[in-house]
């Protein structure tokens, strides 16, 4: 009997108890795309649209168990590694995924929340950038992010294109660097294809809402979805970048919580 299976992603992340952002935002994103989600959960927030109240690290061991779980059964066609609070998490986060041989993964940065709640110790970035950028395919990180990375401000679009380029210097092989905190009528990403060392903008209508709470997770766990499909680099990135625009405008038209709410990550399915 002939046997089918799914294009298979897994999500290292924080869990949002609002539903917006972090591990649950992944599995809706995942699902979206027709591909199977498994679920790492590296640390439990108390959350909601207005902000973050509490944050609980899961033990570091129970996170190498989940990960030895997940991938000595299921495997992963591609990995996206979301938040991580702490370099003891990092460092066992990279070792799981160097011992499983992980070879697509997608580290989208995340260092501070939609409401400017800081997600990360500062001791952690030091971490992430020793024991984690050298292992990835791509990273996203938003302009906040890169600033840190780098150590200096990014205050024009052509400075942003030349940090895609500087960031790859710290050992991913590809960058996505988005520019969604300019201002303007478009949202302009940059990205950093390592192979050819080519840069190239990736433009799409800005939308106006305070439903952009996930807009980072999302999109990071769409490329990861897309690598996972078979898409090359460059057509994986373009096409996460529609998928994220077409849920920021569906999530525009409705009202969940009392800040920044989420996006639709199913629109394509139901209004």
């Amino acid at each position: 009997m002939h046997k089918s299976t799914y294009p298979r992603v897994l999500t290292i992340a924080g869990s949002d108890s609002g539903g917006g952002a972090g591990i649950q935002a992944d599995l809706k994103t995942i699902a979206a795309h027709g591909c199977y989600g498994a679920s790492i959960i590296t640390a439990l927030t108390a959350q909601n649209t207005v902000g973050v109240t509490a944050i609980h690290p899961v033990p570091i061991e129970f996170v190498a168990a989940q990960i030895d779980a997940v991938l000595s059964d299921i495997g992963a066609d591609a990995v996206k590694i979301g938040m991580l609070f702490s370099p003891e998490l990092i460092y066992a986060v990279a070792h799981g995924v160097q011992r499983h041989q992980v070879q697509t993964l997608v580290l989208d940065p995340v260092m501070v929340a939609q409401s400017g709640d800081k997600l990360l110790q500062d001791q952690a970035i030091k971490a992430l950038v020793a024991e984690l950028i050298p292992l990835a395919t791509i990273i996203t990180p938003n302009l906040p992010e890169a600033e840190v990375l780098l150590g200096r401000a990014i205050t024009s679009h052509d400075q942003a294109a030349e940090a895609a380029a500087e960031l790859a210097t710290l050992g991913a092989q590809n960058v996505l660097l988005k520019g969604g905190h300019f201002e303007g009528q478009e949202s302009e990403d940059y990205l950093f294809l390592g192979a050819e060392q080519r840069t190239t903008a990736l433009r799409s209508p800005r939308i106006v809402t305070r439903n952009n709470h996930g807009t980072g997770c999302t999109l990071s766990s769409a490329i990861a979805a897309q690598l996972a499909l078979g898409k090359n680099m460059e057509e994986a990135v373009t096409l996460a970048k529609e998928y994220i625009t077409g849920a920021i405008r569906a999530g525009s038209q409705h009202t969940i919580g009392q800040g920044h709410g989420p996006v639709h990550h199913f629109f394509q399915f139901f209004p």
